[in-house]
């Protein structure tokens, strides 16, 4: 289903059920938490440590190869290199939507080592959350998962089953597939992004837009499908689907990929 227009979360009242927000940090996670934060006074968050670039590397050369593995990191560094155009389109993106990336001061942050960790567990048994979103997390494996005492989600930056994994609004337009450059709230189970889906949501990029300013473009267009999925989970109503069609795990680009696309087809 394709959200348009203003969702019927859009005028939330706040409600004093506990929602966790689990996330390793950073902007696009920061907008989901201070909209969540207006309608759950609530809210707490736990903040994993994010994932070295050594553990990453090395988890993804046993699935990909040391090659792909490789060119993988080297696109995320050469990204790097964008920094300035990815600050500057952030900043539009954000002020546009007339949203904050930082996390409201007045939000409980509680760290843990990962998700996955003992301590994060005792933690939500004594919060006893009504509902748990994930957001920019690495995965919940199994035992943590069934340890949950509520509906766990993921906001997804890609149109499920096709887009799973990484990256998903590039490998759309990749796949000149513009139509599903999309976000997806789902529920987690134990595979990578194959939980029911709960709500999509679709749009564009724009010009300016590049692999580095894809996910919060996303993420912005996925605030009221968002709110509505953990509206619903906290009421009792979630009604998740499988949706039809191919599924493909997605990776980020390895750099040759990366830069052959942009060079070729303008899709950076």
């Amino acid at each position: 289903m394709t959200t348009g227009g203003t969702s019927p979360m859009a005028d939330a009242t706040s409600s004093s059920a506990i929602v966790v927000v689990m996330t390793a940090g950073g902007p696009n996670p920061a907008v989901i938490i201070n909209a969540l934060s207006r309608c759950y006074p609530g809210l707490q968050v736990i903040q994993e440590e994010p994932e070295s670039k050594s553990e990453i590397l090395r988890r993804r050369a046993r699935r990909l190869g040391w090659v792909n593995a490789c060119g993988q990191l080297a696109t995320m560094m050469a990204a790097k290199l964008l920094r300035p155009l990815a600050r500057r389109r952030t900043a539009a993106i954000l002020r546009t939507a007339g949203l904050s990336a930082v996390v409201d001061p007045r939000v409980p942050v509680h760290p843990v080592p990962s998700l996955n960790d003992p301590d994060c567990a005792a933690l939500v048994a004594r919060l006893k959350p009504a509902a748990i979103l994930l957001v920019s997390t690495r995965l919940m494996n199994r035992a943590t998962l069934a340890a949950m005492p509520c509906p766990v989600l993921n906001l997804h930056a890609g149109i499920n089953p096709a887009y799973r994994g990484q990256m998903g609004g590039y490998w759309s337009l990749i796949e000149d597939d513009a139509a599903n450059f999309g976000a997806t709230v789902h529920l987690v189970d134990a595979g990578t992004d194959t939980g029911g889906t709960l709500y999509e949501v679709r749009t564009l990029p724009d010009r300016g837009d590049f692999i580095a300013t894809y996910p919060l473009l996303l993420t912005v267009s996925a605030i009221d499908i968002t709110l509505q999925a953990v509206d619903d989970a906290v009421h009792d109503r979630l009604a998740p689907y499988q949706p039809e069609g191919p599924s493909a795990l997605r990776f980020p680009p390895a750099v040759w990929t990366w830069l052959g696309n942009g060079i070729r087809r303008r899709i950076w």
